[in-house]
């Protein structure tokens, strides 16, 4: 990697969906050129893949929380996160060192939707204990 793969990394990240004539204008390269980088960048391993980056709120999940989870004994911890991701609020599952086991990032419309969650966490995907932070804002602090 080179200083014009960083600057690709970089421009990548915060617009993943750069044409490749952009992209290669804006590191001094021509489309094809900056497209050949991209593509031994992912042969690399460097690029896992692309995503879309969704805001939950403008889909009307408000609501976001960190929910620390404790599994039960027995409970197989690859299991409870395959299931945990599929649950439509969870946003991000985090396996953890130490206590709690897992912690996992959701959206929920409401408190309702999360505490429903939360006990369907409890009932059907093992979870022994739930401690809930609610995210009041994330990112830089607001100015003004």
């Amino acid at each position: 990697m080179d200083a014009i793969d960083s600057e690709i990394l970089r421009l990548l990240r915060d617009d993943g969906r750069l044409s490749w004539r952009d992209l290669g204008a804006a590191v001094g390269l021509s489309a094809n050129a900056a497209a050949e980088r991209v593509r031994g960048l992912r042969a690399a391993g460097v690029i896992s893949g692309f995503t879309a980056q969704v805001d939950p709120a403008a889909g009307g999940r408000m609501l976001q929380a960190l929910v620390g989870i404790t599994l039960a004994p027995g409970v197989d911890s690859d299991d409870f996160a395959a299931q945990a991701d599929r649950l439509e609020p969870v946003i991000e599952v985090l396996h953890l060192t130490g206590a709690p086991d897992y912690q996992l990032r959701v959206a929920c419309r409401d408190t309702a939707e999360l505490d429903a969650l939360l006990r369907l966490l409890r009932v059907r995907h093992g979870a022994a204990d739930t401690d809930t932070t609610i995210i009041l804002r994330s990112g830089p602090p607001a100015i003004g």
